[in-house]
Formats: C-alpha cells, sequence, structure tokens
C-alpha cells in the first residue's frame, strides 16, 4: 500500500542512520525552509578580479550621498569595492624616495636599497607610486614596470634591501641605478594561523634526536611557490633518501624552510605528500644543490616539541563605521580611518587615527553612544610593549582622537578578570557582548561618570575565535571551544544534532579563522572552520534561529568545496548577503606582481541556481539522505505483531513531491539489510525525476531503506515536498 513518508527537519549526526529514522543524516548544499529541504541559492562574482591573499573581514557602509561601499580586509590588503570596481585604500606605513634599482642579467629578481628595511618581511607588499621612476641604463625594464604597481617582498636582506620577482627575467645586462618612490604597505599578517614548536621557533635553538644523515641535497630547484620540482605540487626529489624516516609525517629543512613530507618513493628517490613553509617557518626559492636536513626530531631547548605550543595568529582585521567613516583595525596592530564621504573617496588612503591605541586584538563602535572600543589593546598609549589581552580602552564619546580621561570627558578604561585573553566582541541591542577564552561579560553604557559598567554573565562559554559569533534580534550564538551557545539576558548551552561530527573534526590550532555570518533572508547563522586536515576553511556548519523550536533544533552541514566562505556579510545594505571564498593555490590576483598569498574572490548569495564568475558558469550540486526507514509492523489474523525491521520490505513504486522544481532532480534509495552493511542502490535507479514524472516503478528489497535527493546539473533547483511509496511486507530474509 501507498505510504506518506515524512521526515524530521535538520540533520542528526548524534546517532547512527539505523537510529535516525523519519530524520535525515546529511547533505550538501541544501537548508530547511518551513520545515522542508531544498537547494540552497546560487551565488555570482562581483568585479572580474581576484583580490591578493585571504579575506579576513568584511563590513558594508553606506556615504550620506547613498554610495553604498563593502570594505574587505585581506591578510594583505584593505579594499573598498562600489559599483563593480575595488579600489586599494590600504594604508602606507613608510614611504622612501630616491631608492636605487638592481637587476641581474637572466633573473626576475630586482633588488631596492631603501634608507631602511626594519620591521619589513617576505610577504609584505611595496607599491611603487607616481610617474618618476627610472631604471638603471643596462636594463631591459622600464619604468612602466614599476610605477603604480604592487609587489609582493621576496626577500629582505642586508644593507637595506629588499628583493621582489618580477613577471619576467631581465634581459639586458643588468646593474645597479636609477630612482623609484618605494611605499611599504603596514603589514597584516600571514593567510593562515601557524603553529610552530615551543622555545625552539623554525630551528632557533634546539636539538635533532632523530637521525641527521648527511650529504644529503635537493635533485632540483624549489621556487618560492606552493610547488614541488618540475611543477608537481606534492613531490620533492632528493639526491639520496637514505636515513630518512619514511612512515608518518615528517619533516626537512632546506635553508631556513621546513618542509614536511608523507611518504617517500625509494625508486624515484621523492619524498611524497609535501607542505611547503611548515611549522611557522617562510617558504623561499632554493637552488638545485641546497643541503637537506632531517627535522622530524626536532626539540627546542627546555621544552618538548609540539605543533602547538605557539601559535602565530593569521592576518586579521576588524572593521565597523562611525557614520560614514570606516574604522579598520589591524589585528594587534594600529587602527585607521577613511572617509567615505570625501571628495574622490575611492583615490584615497586610509589614516591612522592620532592618539589611537597602536596594539589591540579586537575593535567595534558602540552605538548609539558613539564610543570607539579597543579591547587586548595597551596600558600605555603608543607603547606596544604594553599591549594587555585583558585590557579595554574607549574613546571619548563623539571623538576617537581622545583617549586619556579628564573630568570633562567619557574617554575611559577596564581590565577584565576571567580568562586569559579577550576574543572578540559584538555590538548587541542593549550592550557590547565581549568575550575572553573562558568567559562572556556585557559592558552596558551608563553615562557619567563610569561611562560603561560591566557584568560577567557566563562562565566556560568563552569564544573560540575573534570572528565566531553573531548578534541577531537581540541575542548573541557563538561557538565556544566545547559547544554552542546563547545569550538572550540569560546563557544557554545550544543542543546541536551535529555537534560531535563538528568538534571532533575541528583543527582548534585554527581557531582564528573560523568566521560566522548571518544569512537573515533564510534566518541562518552560518560558521565556517577548518577541519583536523585542512589549514583553511573547508567546511560550514548551520543553524536555523527563524524556524527552530526548543522542541527541535535545526543544523545542517556543509563539505562543499564550492561553499567555503572566508567572510561574510548580511543582506542590510546591498540586498543580499556577501561572501569571499579564498584560493590557496592560485596566486594569479590582479593587482600584485609576485603574490604568493593566494586570491580571494568576492560573491553575491541567493542569486540563481548556479556559481556564476569570471571564469564562468558551475552548477551547484546539492544532496541530501534521511536515516533508514524499516517495517515496523505486519498484520496477520487481525494480530498487528510490531518489529523493527524484522521483516524484509518490497518497494514496488514511488510518488515523487517537490513544491518546487526547475531541470532534473536524481532519487535514489539506498537498501541496507543491516546497519554495518554497505547502502547499495536499488536496481533500477537512480531515477531522473523531471516535472512531469508522475510516478516512478522500481524493484527495491531489503530491511532498511534511505532516500537520497539531489541534483548535479546547470540551472536546477528543488524544493521537497511529501513522498509516498508502495510498500510491502515480505519475509524474514
Amino acid at each position: 500500500m501507498l505510504q506518506k513518508i515524512g521526515f524530521l527537519p535538520g540533520f542528526n549526526k548524534q546517532i547512527t542512520p539505523t537510529g535516525a529514522e523519519s530524520q535525515w543524516v546529511g547533505g550538501e548544499n541544501v537548508r530547511f525552509r518551513y520545515q522542508s529541504p531544498e537547494k540552497i541559492g546560487g551565488w555570482n562574482q562581483l568585479g572580474n578580479e581576484k583580490l591578493t591573499g585571504a579575506a579576513r573581514a568584511q563590513h558594508h557602509l553606506v556615504s550620506t550621498g547613498s554610495i553604498n561601499y563593502s570594505a574587505i580586509g585581506t591578510n594583505r590588503i584593505l579594499y573598498v569595492y562600489s559599483g563593480g570596481i575595488f579600489y586599494d585604500i590600504h594604508p602606507i606605513k613608510s614611504t622612501f624616495a630616491g631608492s636605487t634599482i638592481t637587476t641581474t642579467n637572466g633573473s626576475a629578481t630586482v633588488t631596492f636599497n631603501i634608507t631602511s628595511n626594519a620591521g619589513m618581511n617576505a610577504g609584505d607588499i611595496i607599491f611603487i607610486s607616481g610617474a618618476s621612476t627610472t631604471v638603471p641604463g643596462t636594463s631591459n625594464f622600464t619604468a612602466a614596470n614599476f610605477d603604480n604597481k604592487k609587489f609582493m617582498i621576496t626577500s629582505v636582506g642586508a644593507a637595506n634591501t629588499i628583493s621582489v620577482t618580477m613577471g619576467s627575467n631581465e634581459t639586458g645586462a643588468g646593474g645597479t641605478g636609477g630612482s623609484t618612490t618605494v611605499n611599504f604597505y603596514y603589514p597584516v599578517g600571514p593567510a593562515e594561523q601557524l603553529g610552530a614548536f615551543g622555545w625552539g621557533i623554525s630551528q632557533f635553538g634546539g636539538t635533532i634526536s632523530g637521525p641527521t644523515p648527511t650529504g644529503i641535497t635537493l635533485a632540483g630547484s624549489l621556487a618560492d611557490d606552493t610547488q614541488g620540482n618540475n611543477g608537481n605540487a606534492t613531490t620533492i626529489t632528493l639526491s639520496s633518501i637514505t636515513g630518512l624516516p619514511s612512515s608518518g609525517t615528517n619533516f626537512i629543512l632546506v635553508g631556513a624552510e621546513e618542509i614536511s613530507y608523507t611518504g617517500v618513493d625509494v625508486t624515484n628517490k621523492l619524498l611524497t605528500g609535501i607542505t611547503r613553509a611548515a611549522r611557522g617557518s617562510t617558504r623561499s626559492a632554493h637552488g638545485a644543490t641546497a643541503a637537506v636536513t632531517n627535522t622530524s626530531s626536532f626539540t627546542g631547548w627546555g621544552s618538548p616539541a609540539s605543533n602547538t605550543d605557539s601559535v602565530t595568529d593569521p592576518g586579521l582585521w576588524s572593521l565597523d563605521n562611525l557614520g560614514t567613516t570606516l574604522i579598520a583595525l589591524i589585528h594587534n596592530g594600529e587602527c585607521f580611518k577613511w572617509d567615505a564621504d570625501a571628495a574622490n573617496a575611492t583615490n584615497n588612503r586610509a589614516v591612522i587615527i592620532p592618539n589611537a591605541p597602536t596594539a589591540s586584538r579586537d575593535m567595534l563602535v558602540s552605538t548609539p553612544d558613539r564610543h570607539l572600543v579597543f579591547f587586548g589593546t595597551e596600558t600605555i598609549i603608543g607603547t606596544k610593549s604594553s599591549q594587555d589581552d585583558m585590557f579595554i580602552r574607549f574613546s571619548d564619546q563623539e571623538n576617537i582622537e581622545q583617549y586619556t580621561p579628564t573630568a570633562i570627558n567619557s574617554a575611559g578604561s577596564q581590565r577584565l578578570a576571567d580568562g586569559s585573553r579577550i576574543m572578540g566582541a559584538k555590538l548587541g541591542r542593549n550592550a557590547l557582548y565581549v568575550w575572553t577564552d573562558t568567559a562572556m561579560f556585557t559592558m552596558r553604557f551608563v553615562g557619567t561618570p563610569f561611562t560603561f559598567a560591566f557584568e560577567q554573565v557566563g562562565t566556560n562559554c568563552g569564544l573560540i575565535g575573534m570572528n565566531a559569533a553573531v548578534e541577531v534580534d537581540g541575542a548573541a550564538y557563538w561557538m565556544s571551544t566545547n559547544g554552542f551557545f546563547r545569550y538572550t539576558g540569560r546563557l544557554e548551552s545550544m543542543q546541536c544534532l551535529v555537534e560531535d561530527y563538528v568538534f571532533e573534526d575541528i583543527n582548534e590550532s585554527s581557531n582564528q579563522l573560523i568566521n560566522a555570518g548571518i544569512n537573515n533572508l533564510f534566518g541562518e547563522i552560518n560558521w565556517w572552520y577548518c577541519t583536523n586536515t585542512s589549514n583553511v576553511v573547508d567546511r560550514c556548519v548551520t543553524y536555523n534561529y527563524l524556524d527552530s523550536t526548543q522542541q527541535r533544533q535545526i543544523w545542517t552541514v556543509n563539505t562543499s568545496a564550492l561553499f567555503k566562505r572566508t567572510t561574510w556579510e548580511d543582506s542590510s545594505v546591498f540586498g543580499l548577503p556577501h561572501g569571499t571564498a579564498y584560493n590557496a593555490d592560485d596566486d594569479v590576483s590582479y593587482d600584485v606582481i609576485g603574490n604568493t598569498d593566494g586570491t580571494t574572490i568576492y560573491y553575491e548569495h541567493e542569486t540563481g541556481n548556479n556559481q556564476i564568475g569570471a571564469a564562468g558558469t558551475v552548477a551547484i550540486p546539492a544532496n541530501i539522505t534521511s536515516g533508514d526507514f524499516d517495517i515496523t509492523q505486519d498484520q496477520r489474523e487481525g494480530i498487528t505483531f510490531r518489529g523493527d525491521g524484522q521483516y524484509m520490505m518490497r518497494i514496488s513504486r514511488f510518488i515523487p513531491d517537490f513544491i518546487e522544481q526547475a531541470g532534473n532532480t536524481i532519487v535514489q534509495l539506498d537498501l541496507r539489510d543491516y546497519p554495518n552493511d554497505s547502502a547499495a542502490s536499488s536496481s533500477l535507479g537512480p531515477f531522473t525525476i523531471t516535472s512531469t514524472t508522475d510516478k516512478v516503478d522500481t524493484r527495491a528489497r531489503a530491511r532498511a531503506v534511505a532516500l537520497t535527493i539531489s541534483n548535479t546539473g546547470l540551472n536546477e533547483n528543488w524544493k521537497m515536498g511529501t513522498f509516498r511509496l508502495d510498500v510491502h511486507a515480505g519475509g524474514r530474509r
């Protein structure tokens, strides 16, 4: 007889598929709306360019002339987007006029001789300004190769020199001479969060307790990129592999760069599964006969070796606005402002805020009282060494250049007590929410004489990363190291049916890469995070705050390679949500020569059914799989016998039901007799369903059946209704 099958909304990954009868157990690129699953909306690339580095913050604001701006801070450059164009507004730290240029025949390396390279590192950005460059008379390069162009620093040398890599080699004789103006960008930080050894980071002080075979060299040069020799991203050829460890993850040292590997090809003398710039070291180029040292068993002096002993935060930003003024803080660095109302605003760069702290972990603007608040900041303004991870400092009201308290202003400070560092802060409806690594506080504006009142409202609920919290409809939601929490005036630990799935496979050493974003069009909160085997965002967990009830909290997870977002901003300014996607393996950005930090693409979401970008249109595949369902009763001689899965089940047909459908949808019946069996598709399936399909005949026989709905093609979309199956009880075997 025909039997309706219904499923509760959300995924349940806390139990087995056998135990999850009448529930969904997993899927990709799907959401729940009005309790029913559907494919998520598509997205279009905004602008045709790929930005330099990994986007780590995004903020929208509007000028008084109603011009919409999106500020995007990558780990290298601060951009604003408007009208389909990206503008570089990154602040300049120092300028060196009259710098000479050195080139070498047959080499793409160009060296600039400046008055000081203090504070500069490989990966930092320089900009050659103006139209006044002259080159050495023996060089084939021209002024056009330098003027108004940005370069990533390849290396920092002695005698106040920095080097960059051009897009082509010097074909002239080369030499030193000419003159140019070098502008040094404020550094932000690495694209990834870097774990390192304890006291002896990057081999500075320590011992190698494992084998130290000598005479091993590279058998092929390594470029300063993500690849191994011969353009292969996963292998390195050595002169010998004798004495090198061959099981597990191991490390070699080439120059000052550590490289990890996971396998050894003895025949070809190959190290396989390589990762460049391991354990906090810096990637660089190496010659074909560079010496190789085994560092798999390196131990820093006085401490055990561990890749979590020391962690370098990635290059992060905190972005907010005070009216039409963008406020931008470099994580653990300086704070800047940019006026959206200025004449030719996009031609202007952000400038440092006078008298503001110069080292802070986070920042936001408190409204409506209009104070600029710094978290984890300096106890002595302008003295970076005085940075206290638990110290808060706020400006005078309406004056972001005044931080010294007086009898006639409202500037002040406060140190929190519970925790070791402030992790982040969010603006709430009636207060600021502030999290340490262990606790939550509220910071409420009360006026003179105290300005703000502080109250601890939670313990053992610290924030896992700076960007892992959101506020919506008067409630704060965040990810902690021990689950998800909500604050609505009282602290709540949230029920989560995917909790083990998330926290048993999360890379907490990349906690600062976790970012949360609201999609208020569908009542969703997304958390993107890194799994244990990844140093870049590769998974998303979503909570539906609009449709969830006390009885059923709606959660989904998404492992799609297409849906990896490093920043997210809701629809409040542009009408649709915006997100950024980072590709660590693509270094061809539109604006920086010699980039090695990957690229970012900017997307507008909830439009169409596909991913549309400058590189073309890509289908967004979506799927959802149910838990197992079975025959729960058999009626004989007027008596009903119960027995879950005791009887085989025969399915002769099913009747699909879609509330919405565009293109084809695939339906599959996954059959198994026992929980540990691998699921097998019914012999006639999978079945392609069109908008005109009335019924599908099939032959399926098993004790348990799961349902999978999916699509793979362009322009396809679906929203599931209520399916019916023609089910008959069979025998016991």
